[in-house]
């Protein structure tokens, strides 16, 4: 069985082809139009799609690709084999509860803390028996710098560097940056050493745009043993929801 999988992101739209748990491709847009889509899948033969979205509106292609397969939508009330105990699931992030079911099929026994960083940055965990019950979510990292500039008369807006790993900043441009990476760091740390407090053996699952960025960050932790990176974690859990659905 090959599927489709579309997640709709903030800022991207990523599409990929999954045969059973093979994932066969994946393409990312920051549009996405029909041309472009049936350019990608005319080198396969798909059975059905899944699409997660974070935004309300429908956009045509979505439309177009109704008529060819049969799709489905996610959404918290979707049977995906997990536990969902979030007391409001309509408001639930459809790409936070497809990183917890990724975590979950590609880490099955496991108490995994899904971080992804993206435009925001969210904590999702899930225990071995596939409980999830909720997380948090905070200010990503293009967004702390864009606060900065926009809130203030005088601060200028700056970007991310990788290399940057001072404890402070001895100008202006490096204070912001020590700020806002230093920041997260410390952030990422917290969570981390908040719930390995009940759990010694957690397994720690980065994902989304900034995962590698935040790998860097935790490499000399003592937390860099658990550490994973799925890059493709929503996705995963997508094709996940849709196998399990479809049974």
């Amino acid at each position: 069985m090959t599927n489709l999988v579309i997640d709709i992101g903030n800022t991207y739209t990523k599409i990929a082809v999954f045969k059973l748990n093979e994932l066969l491709a994946v393409m990312q847009f920051e549009t996405v139009d029909p041309d472009t889509l049936d350019n990608f899948l005319n080198n396969y033969q798909i059975d059905r799609a899944i699409v997660s979205s974070v935004k309300k509106n429908v956009e045509p292609w979505q439309t177009g690709l109704e008529a060819k397969m049969s799709v489905t939508y996610f959404n918290a009330l979707i049977n995906s084999g997990i536990h969902n105990h979030y007391l409001t699931p309509g408001t639930l992030g459809t790409d936070r509860l497809a990183a917890v079911i990724g975590a979950s099929h590609t880490y099955p026994a496991l108490n995994s803390l899904v971080i992804t960083g993206g435009t925001a940055i969210t904590y999702d965990y899930i225990d071995a028996a596939g409980n999830y019950f909720g997380g948090s979510i905070s200010p990503g990292l293009n967004m702390r710098y864009k606060a900065l500039n926009y809130y203030t008369a005088g601060l200028p807006l700056i970007s991310t560097d990788a290399t940057f790993n001072a404890t402070y900043g001895g100008s202006t441009e490096t204070a912001i940056r020590s700020g806002v990476q230093n920041g997260i760091k410390y952030e990422l740390m917290g969570f981390i050493e908040s719930y390995k407090a009940n759990n010694s053996q957690l397994n720690i699952v980065l994902s989304g745009g900034d995962s590698i960025f935040f790998d860097t960050l935790l490499k000399n932790s003592i937390f860099a043993p658990y550490i994973k990176i799925e890059p493709y974690l929503v996705l995963k859990g997508l094709n996940a929801a849709i196998q399990k659905h479809n049974d």
